[in-house]
């Protein structure tokens, strides 16, 4: 199937409902992973064996991808805050995470999100008792996407493809999009 976006969109992320994982090549070990609705730091902390930590790669205020505009009814024109972070394991990256926060989420008591550091944002949004989370999407990235790229960089042995899923979370009804990347990593770890 092609990607209907056109231009340089056609680069982005084709995200879809979960139902099609396995019908897609998602990897066995992988599916419980996409398809997990709690929190993945919380999940990552019990898996790893050792130290978890956040290591912040970038954070901007940039136009989101159009794909991210339209699923958070922003126009695509309009900037957001963008973060985007490793989740790692003993220094290993098992996860890749992009934040994309409109300027209206991020009013009132919401500020700090755009101040977290080394902070997981999982560990903040699931101690929300506002949160609400969207429906899960996945997506399969490729080496000719830009998110493939910026989700893999510093590897020194590039994998043909990986996955990734992706939710709207609600707090008092502001909405952020965080898409996490599963880097070849996390297949080796314990669920």
């Amino acid at each position: 199937m092609t990607n209907p976006l056109p231009g340089k969109h056609r680069l982005e992320p084709r995200w879809q409902a979960h139902s099609p994982v396995t019908r897609h090549g998602a990897p066995v070990e992988l599916v419980d992973w996409l398809l997990d609705p709690g929190s993945l730091t919380r999940r990552l902390q019990r898996s790893c064996r050792g130290q978890f930590s956040v290591k912040p790669m970038s954070q901007s205020w940039q136009r989101p991808m159009l794909n991210e505009a339209l699923a958070l009814g922003m126009l695509p024109h309009e900037r957001c805050f963008v973060r985007e972070v490793q989740l790692l394991c003993d220094d290993e990256p098992l996860v890749f995470a992009r934040t994309v926060i409109p300027v209206r989420t991020l009013s009132g008591p919401r500020r700090h999100l755009s101040r977290l550091g080394k902070k997981s944002l999982g560990a903040v949004l699931f101690a929300d008792p506002s949160m609400v989370r969207s429906s899960i999407e996945v997506a399969k990235l490729t080496p000719d996407q830009p998110l493939f790229t910026r989700a893999t960089l510093n590897m020194t042995k590039l994998p043909s493809s990986i996955w990734g899923r992706r939710s709207a979370f609600f707090l008092n009804h502001h909405a952020l999009l965080v898409s996490e990347i599963f880097l070849p990593a996390i297949g080796y770890r314990p669920a």
